[in-house]
């Protein structure tokens, strides 16, 4: 069966999606319809702005999301999933792939949620950090001994594990971990404490906008972070969306799961390989593929 997975933050490079750009009349339409939506050239950015400018979180999510979705629709007769998951950010870009949502209410929504995260990273010092080499569990109770906000966030794959929280409480975490024997436990370079409970104030405002956008009955099922199980409902797949924010991204449980319903090849589509090298730590024997369109 065929699983496609779907980048988060973190993958996105200058220079992104210019190929689909100039290989694809649908990329092309797709492309400016989304400057159209977004009120601003998110295309110029993409193509020939600098590490720093992608780096806006106005930016950044849009534009990986748009990379995903676009690549997906000018692969054609070719995209056929059996089932989709995606990291974070990356679930909007699944959610088109199964038909849940359409591209333009989606890429709504991806603006908001980014705008909004944006807004609650600035009402608190918050930050992530990464810890390698620590079983998952020792992880969790390092974060429950610590005072003040500190959670584990992305259960990337067995041995790393990012945690969040506010910055004097990673801080003190990154030390704690290190005490228990972790490989590395360091501090990311982003602007806020995702998927934890400082998300409260984004998950309250992108709940409105979900609550008022149609989701449809998808053509095949979504492994999403919060639940990791197979999901068609759409207002279940609602729910867990909205959650999401604020839950912890269990991306290792996912892949697990979509293994065990019969995922053969993962394919990653996106800017980026961060999830295939993923899914080989999760599973060594799991096939993965890098999607890309054919020159024209």
């Amino acid at each position: 069966m065929n699983a496609y997975v779907f980048p988060g933050q973190g993958a996105q490079f200058p220079g992104m999606g210019l190929d689909l750009y100039e290989n694809s009349e649908i990329a092309k339409e797709l492309f400016h319809k989304a400057n159209e939506i977004l009120g601003f050239e998110i295309t110029k950015i993409m193509f020939e702005g600098t590490k720093e400018e992608l780096q806006q979180t106005k930016v950044t999510q849009p534009a990986i999301f748009l990379h995903s979705v676009i690549l997906s629709k000018v692969l054609g007769d070719s995209f056929k999933p059996d089932m989709v998951a995606g990291h974070s950010l990356g679930e909007f870009s699944a959610l088109v792939a199964n038909g849940t949502l359409n591209f333009e209410d989606a890429l709504r929504l991806v603006s908001k949620r980014a705008l909004a995260m944006q807004q609650a990273c600035e009402l608190k010092p918050s930050t992530m950090a990464a810890v390698l080499g620590l079983e998952d569990e020792v992880v969790e109770q390092g974060c429950a001994e610590i005072d003040g906000v500190v959670v584990a966030a992305n259960y990337n794959c067995p041995g790393q594990l990012v945690i969040s929280g506010e910055v004097e409480a990673i801080n003190k975490a990154c030390e704690l971990m290190k005490e228990k024997g972790a490989r590395r436990a360091l501090v990311l370079p982003v602007g806020g404490a995702f998927h934890s409970p400082l998300m409260e104030p984004a998950r309250e405002e992108l709940a409105a906008a979900i609550e008022e956008t149609t989701f449809n009955t998808p053509n095949c099922p979504v492994y999403q972070n919060v639940t990791t199980t197979a999901i068609t409902d759409p207002e279940e797949i609602k729910k867990n969306l909205i959650a999401q924010l604020t839950a912890p991204v269990k991306w290792t449980q996912s892949v697990q799961h979509m293994i065990s319903d019969g995922a053969t090849l993962f394919t990653e589509v996106g800017p980026g390989k961060v999830l295939s090298g993923l899914v080989k730590k999760i599973d060594r024997a799991a096939e993965t593929a890098i999607a890309s369109i054919e020159k024209e």
